[in-house]
């Protein structure tokens, strides 16, 4: 998928699922996550509930695997960001992430908690890919 179609298919905000790394032979924790994606920087931007029983505990210390797809004209699509995520509170970042932030749409709210968002305690994190794929589905041949 080209860099164009992947922005596109992007947009500047979605759904996905964001895993990440744990020790040893365990699965990695993934869950369902909302983003926004800015095209300039090419990073996505997560508003993540992060507590110690939310198995997202220390999620910059961990590599971090984000997948989104859909279906767009017809065709499959899926794009997969690896890397690290950054906590957009650092001072050598909060200003560039800041200005990233603006050139995204809203991140969706979803509502998974169990209890009103307003009680639960959100961070904002950022994944600045160390690789970024796109695909697409072929056409089908007649």
């Amino acid at each position: 998928m080209a860099d164009d179609e992947r922005d596109e298919f992007l947009g500047r905000s979605g759904t996905g699922v964001l895993s990440l790394s744990t020790p040893g032979d365990d699965p990695p924790h993934s869950v369902p996550v909302s983003y926004g994606y800015d095209p300039v920087d090419e990073v996505f931007y997560f508003r993540l509930a992060v507590d110690e029983e939310s198995g997202k505990a220390n999620p910059t210390d961990r590599g971090t695997t984000f997948v989104t797809y859909g279906e767009r004209d017809g065709r499959w699509r899926s794009v997969v960001a690896s890397g690290r995520l950054v906590s957009t509170t650092d001072e050598s970042l909060s200003t560039e992430s800041l200005a990233g932030l603006e050139r995204t749409k809203q991140i969706p709210i979803v509502d998974i908690f169990g209890e009103p968002t307003s009680q639960v305690e959100f961070q904002f994190y950022r994944l600045d890919p160390d690789r970024l794929t796109g695909r697409v589905e072929r056409p089908m041949e007649p």
